[in-house]
């Protein structure tokens, strides 16, 4: 058998061919005794050298190493056989959360969500927040410029049609009416005068047509002079991160308080957000967007 090695010591022998061949007899096999054939006696002419049981010894030795190759092979193959593959092996991870409540951003952010809409008109497109139960939403007047009529797209992916009810050019501001407020969820304003610099906010609308995403930062700046819908104005500067499509989305602080209307961005020469926003307070917005639904 392969890969048993040479077997060695007192009692074996390497024979000859011819002498084995004596040792078994002419015809190669012995009558067997029990069911096991078994080596034929030594004679006085044996070309054997030393004790003539050696030869016996030879063949038995010769036999019990085949019967026993045999019966682990036999053995081998039924373990094998009946052996299952080994499992792969799972690496470790940590152990699921406790099912508790959101906190932090993750609540702020799940809080304002269902109030934030995609504004799609022809041309262009944006992005805008509810501000009451009666179905009106805010957004940027540059977002509906020169349209009556956009359709807005719910958090959910629900698409509901509405009417450009009025828009403040200088203010950069614009309202829209839908037909079916009872749809729509309402963001809670706050007041943009109780913010600091370094208070967390999260910037919400749809940038590059992404609706709902969400990107956070902080009050980088107040009160700093920027040029929104062809005249000077104050606004928020933040480095949450705005793109085009979240113009009219709104601006929130911790509490999930909207504090502002994202309006711009100061960007490189390929136009990409640089860490620089704008956003219109929502103290001068919410005045703006009163008169225009009064009016």
């Amino acid at each position: 058998m392969r890969g048993l090695g040479r077997p060695r010591g007192p009692e074996f022998r390497t024979l000859p061919v011819g002498v084995r061949q004596e040792v078994l007899g002419n015809d190669g096999t012995l009558p067997a005794q029990g069911g096991v054939v078994v080596p034929a006696p030594s004679t006085p002419t044996s070309t054997l050298t030393g004790s003539p049981h050696r030869g016996r010894v030879l063949v038995a030795a010769a036999l019990v190493a085949a019967l026993t190759g045999a019966a682990a092979g036999v053995a081998g193959a039924r373990l094998f056989e009946g052996s299952e593959p080994a499992p792969v092996t799972a690496l470790p991870r940590a152990a699921p959360a406790p099912a508790t409540g959101l906190s932090g951003l993750s609540a702020t952010a799940a809080q304002v969500l269902p109030s934030v809409v995609s504004v799609e008109t022809r041309s262009s497109g944006g992005s805008g927040f509810v501000v009451d139960a009666l179905g009106h939403i805010l957004t940027n007047a540059h977002v509906v410029s020169g349209s009556s009529q956009v359709t807005v797209v719910l958090n959910d992916g629900s698409r509901l049609s509405a009417d450009v009810i009025g828009a403040d050019d200088d203010e950069d501001l614009a309202v829209l009416e839908v037909a079916y407020p009872g749809e729509l969820t309402p963001a809670t304003l706050g007041r943009s005068s109780d913010l600091s610099v370094g208070d967390e906010v999260l910037a919400i609308g749809s940038p590059l047509g992404l609706s709902g995403t969400v990107t956070a930062g902080i009050v980088s700046a107040l009160d700093r002079e920027v040029r929104l819908g062809g005249s000077p104005r104050t606004a928020v500067q933040t480095d949450a991160s705005i793109n085009p499509g979240n113009s009219g989305g709104p601006l929130v602080n911790a509490r999930g308080e909207v504090v502002g209307v994202n309006t711009a961005i100061a960007a490189s020469r390929g136009g990409g957000n640089i860490g620089i926003g704008f956003a219109i307070p929502i103290d001068r917005a919410a005045p703006v967007a009163e008169r225009i639904i009064r009016d």
